[in-house]
This record gives C-alpha cells, sequence and structure tokens, in this order.
C-alpha cells in the first residue's frame, strides 16, 4: 500500500471535532472582524471632512487669487457648501466638536443597544440574528458614504445613520461569543481567545488600509466598500454558522474522569475528585475569585444534574440575575475605563497624527495601524499570561499600570519624529488593547459559565452584553471627551487617558487582591459544573 501523501496525513490526523472547532473559530473571527472593518473609516475620513487650513491674510489671499489666474491649468470648482477646509458642515471651527458628536452618536447608540442585544441574543437562534445585524449594519455604514455622492451637508443626517448603524451593530459582539463559548471550553481559555480577539486590530488594519485607499479622492467609498463587505459577510454567517456543536453530534469539551448517566429528562454526571497531579486542571482562579468569600476551597459535589439536551431547556437568565454573578460589576466598571482610552485611539489617533506629524490622511491611517498591529500581540500576551498564572484581574491590572506612563511618553515623545511615534504606537496598542481584550472575551466567557449558573449555557450572551454594554458607554465617553479637550491641546487628551487607566485598575483592586490571597490551587471537585 502506498504510503499516504503528507497534506491528507495532515488533514486525518485531526478528528472531525477538531476540524469543525477550527472552521467556527475561523469563521467567527472573519465575522467580527467584519464588523470592525466597518466601524474604521469614520476614523479615517475625518481629516478629509476638515481639511487643515493655514491662516492667511487678505495679502495672501490676493496673491493665492492672481497666481491662481496666471497658472495655466484649470483651477479645482468647489461643489456647494464644500469650502477648501473640508465638507461642510465640518469645515467650521467647531469641527473638532462635530466629529466628537458623530463618534458619541454611533458609540452612545451602541452601549444602549448592547444591553438589550444579549438580553434578546439569547431567546433568538444565533445565526438569524446576526446575519440580520450584519445586512443592516452593512445598510448604514454605505448609507453614510453615499453622502458624499449625493452631496449631502446636513449634520443630522449623518448622526441619525451613525445612531442606527451603532444599534444594529450590537448584534455582532454577544453573538460571536456565545458561539465561540459552546464551542470552547475553559483549556487555554485565554491564549485561545486572545489569539481570536486579534480579529478587532485586523478589522481596524483592513478598515484603515481600505478607507486610506480611497479617503483623498473619493471618501464616500470610504464607507461603501466596508458596507459591502459586512453584508456579504452576513450572508456567509446565515451560509455556514454552526451555533452549537450538538447542532452536528459533536462535542464542545471533553472532561476527564466523568461518566454521564441519562435517566429521563436529566443527565446525571458522576465525577471523580481531582488527584494531585491535576490539579493544573482546576481552574483555581475561578475557585477563588469568583467565590463569595474568596478563601474557602469549592465545596464537593460529586454528582452534577444537568439538562439532558445540554441545557437549552433552562430559562434564559435575567439582566439582574447576571449582575449577581461574581466579578461581572468589577470587570464591567474597568472594561468602562480601559474601552475609554482603546476607542479614544481608535477614533483619534489618525487626525492626532496628522496634526502632530503633519502628514495627509491617508499616510496617517496608514500610520495609526501600528496601534492595531500592537494590540494583536497585546490580547495574545495577556491570554497567555493570565492562563499560566491562572490570574486574570492580576494581568489585566499590570497591564493598565503600565500603560499609564506609556502614555505620558507617547504624548512628549511623538513629537520628536516618525521614528518615537512607530516605536510608542506598538507599545501602546500592547498595554491599551491587552487588558481590553481579556475582559471582553476569556473573563466574559469565564463569567458567562460560572458555577452558579448551574450549567445553563443560556447566560453567556446576557453577560458579554452587560460587560461589553458598560465598557461601550466609556467607549462613547472617549470620543465625545477627545472631541470637546483637543481644542486646548492634545497633552490634555492624553491626561484624560492616563486618568481613565488609573480608574480602571481602581475597580480591580479588589480582584486582584482576591487573586493574590488565593492559594495556587484547591483541592475537590470542578468548579464549573458544565462548560460549553
Amino acid at each position: 500500500m502506498a504510503r499516504l501523501p503528507a497534506g491528507i496525513r495532515f488533514i486525518i490526523s485531526f478528528s472531525r471535532d477538531q476540524w469543525y472547532r477550527a472552521f467556527t473559530f475561523m469563521l467567527t473571527f472573519l465575522l467580527y472582524a467584519s464588523f470592525h472593518l466597518s466601524r474604521k473609516p469614520i476614523s479615517i475620513v475625518k481629516g478629509e471632512l476638515h481639511k487643515y487650513c493655514a491662516s492667511m491674510n487678505e495679502d495672501e489671499v490676493r496673491f493665492n487669487s492672481q497666481s491662481q489666474k496666471a497658472s495655466e491649468s484649470p483651477s479645482h470648482q468647489l461643489s456647494d457648501n464644500e469650502t477648501e477646509c473640508g465638507w461642510a458642515p465640518f469645515d467650521q471651527d467647531n469641527y473638532q466638536q462635530l466629529l466628537g458628536a458623530l463618534d458619541y452618536s454611533f458609540l452612545c447608540a451602541y452601549a444602549i443597544g448592547m444591553y438589550l442585544s444579549g438580553i434578546i441574543g439569547e431567546r433568538l437562534p444565533i445565526r438569524y440574528y446576526l446575519t440580520c445585524g450584519m445586512l443592516a449594519s452593512g445598510a448604514f455604514t454605505a448609507l453614510f458614504g453615499l453622502g458624499y455622492f449625493y452631496n449631502i451637508h446636513s449634520f443630522g443626517f449623518y448622526v441619525v445613520t451613525q445612531v442606527i448603524n451603532g444599534l444594529v451593530q450590537t448584534t455582532g459582539w454577544p453573538s460571536v461569543v456565545a458561539c465561540l463559548g459552546n464551542w470552547f471550553g475553559k483549556g487555554r481559555r485565554g491564549l485561545i481567545m486572545g489569539v481570536w480577539n486579534s480579529h478587532t486590530s485586523v478589522g481596524n488594519i483592513l478598515g484603515s488600509l481600505i478607507a486610506g485607499y480611497w479617503v483623498s479622492t473619493c471618501w464616500g467609498l470610504s464607507f461603501i466598500v466596508p458596507g459591502a463587505i459586512v453584508a456579504a459577510m452576513g450572508i456567509v454567517c446565515f451560509l455556514f454558522l454552526i451555533e452549537h456543536p450538538k447542532d452536528i453530534a459533536c462535542s464542545s469539551t471533553l472532561l476527564a474522569h466523568a461518566k454521564s448517566y441519562e435517566s429521563g429528562p436529566h443527565r446525571f454526571r458522576v465525577q471523580k475528585p481531582a488527584l494531585p497531579d491535576e490539579k493544573k486542571l482546576l481552574d483555581t482562579e475561578m475557585q477563588c475569585l469568583l467565590l463569595s468569600d474568596g478563601k474557602r476551597a469549592v465545596h464537593q459535589n460529586h454528582v452534577v444534574i444537568l439538562p439532558a439536551d445540554g441545557g437549552s431547556s433552562m430559562a434564559a437568565i435575567s439582566f439582574t440575575g447576571a449582575l449577581k454573578i461574581p466579578g461581572v460589576v468589577e470587570f464591567s466598571l474597568c472594561l468602562l475605563f480601559a474601552k475609554l482610552v482603546s476607542y479614544t485611539f481608535l477614533f483619534w489617533l489618525p487626525l492626532y497624527i496628522t496634526n502632530v506629524d503633519h502628514l495627509d490622511a491617508k499616510k496617517a491611517g496608514e500610520l495609526s495601524t501600528l496601534f492595531d498591529v500592537g494590540g494583536i500581540f497585546g490580547g495574545i500576551l495577556a491570554g497567555v499570561i493570565s492562563d499560566r498564572l491562572e490570574k486574570r484581574a492580576s494581568t489585566c491590572g499590570l497591564m493598565l499600570l503600565l500603560a499609564a506612563p506609556t502614555l505620558y511618553i507617547f504624548s512628549t515623545i511623538s513629537k520628536m519624529g516618525l521614528e518615537a511615534t512607530v516605536a510608542m504606537l506598538l507599545l501602546s496598542g500592547v498595554l491599551v488593547s491587552g487588558p481590553y481584550a481579556l475582559i471582553t472575551t476569556a473573563v466574559s466567557a469565564d463569567l458567562g459559565t460560572h458555577k452558579s449558573l448551574k450549567g445553563n449555557s443560556r447566560a453567556l450572551a446576557t453577560v458579554t452584553a452587560i460587560i461589553d454594554g458598560t465598557g461601550s458607554v466609556g467607549a462613547a465617553l472617549g470620543p465625545l471627551l477627545a472631541g470637546l479637550i483637543s481644542p486646548s491641546g492634545w497633552n490634555n487628551v492624553f491626561y484624560m487617558l492616563m486618568f481613565a487607566d488609573a480608574c480602571a485598575l481602581l475597580f480591580l483592586i479588589r480582584l486582584i487582591h482576591k487573586e493574590l490571597s488565593c492559594p495556587g490551587s484547591a483541592a475537590g471537585d470542578q468548579a464549573l459544573f458544565k462548560e460549553h
């Protein structure tokens, strides 16, 4: 018999479950990357909506007009309500407040809608819910760009478009996190979700490059093309997304030393006590951090009753019930300030680079992608460290502690040239995005499968929506405050960001204290009744 080719041997070396799990990983990665791809154009186009106009006295104006008349080349004809300072109404002196209001309208709607989205998502099929959201998001992203082609200069038009787009985009995050949580258990969750969460940075990078390609020539396409991509990915979602392993008779995780017996409407799982050499399998962080007192070992329960259908028959958790899960409030408030910092960079970094380094909108957009490159490494690094130490809050706290002085250094040396700006963009991306990525993924999934839920698999989207919804309040405030503060100087914006980092760290102090005072491992059975 001939030896199988290397490629075929590689394919059959993985089980059917592993291939489906890898497929779901990549699909959800691409789906949410497209969401972020559609959010980035507004930050790239800001430099085109309001161009830098130097003040000129009357003599300079007269000299320039005479020079233009003498030139053989025809002058550029400006459309109605368009000036050399940009696109009306953003060509006025209050352009920073107007652009900040655009960011705020999107993010405020996103924050409000997120609280409702998780609750709705728990009660609807994820595939249908996510598909509708992506199609609607693509339509309203493109609608913003149509304002260029139809010569629309109404500020209200752009605000309403941003508000509706913010609402429909809330369908994305709870859906993809719940789907990924169904497929992956707690084993190496920090690393897996750290890699997976790089979709945020990948989407931002692609959005910057796509929007930057057209920003100087036809900024309307900077929105229409990303909108078409999101809508196309919505169709892909409808055709290929598998919500739960049980839908195709796959297993989500394998629990060691567990036997299951089915009887009537329930399934009984008998679990043996963990052996000393298996302590690493225990989730010591959740055993200590998320218990009511953080001091007692997990009570041994050898028989756990779970619904026979994997939890789908249990009622979806209520909003107040999700808030009572230990750790949800603290991490939510921490994310509020962490996301404030991250989204200020997301929406204002290209304009900051334009003003400080005097680059055009396209080059500033390309340079700003370095922050997202750093964010990819930051999310993965945070996941690896938290998995190794089994201390999520301590990992976030360390990165927040280092982020504040890094932001101060960034504001100081970024004015020294492009080389300094490049280095600080990468470092800032690592430290700013690391805690944000860890909380929105691994921490949310941990809390959504907390032992107090007793195997209820329908809580993950609600918990994720509460945490990310609270964070989105900060995401709405950050760009708004940046728009209000930046006229007084960019240094004041960085002081605001450093203060936000300090507040984020403050809300984690109690959890960090619990983690550090917790023994390295705990005896007893597995803290989580069920992985999904």
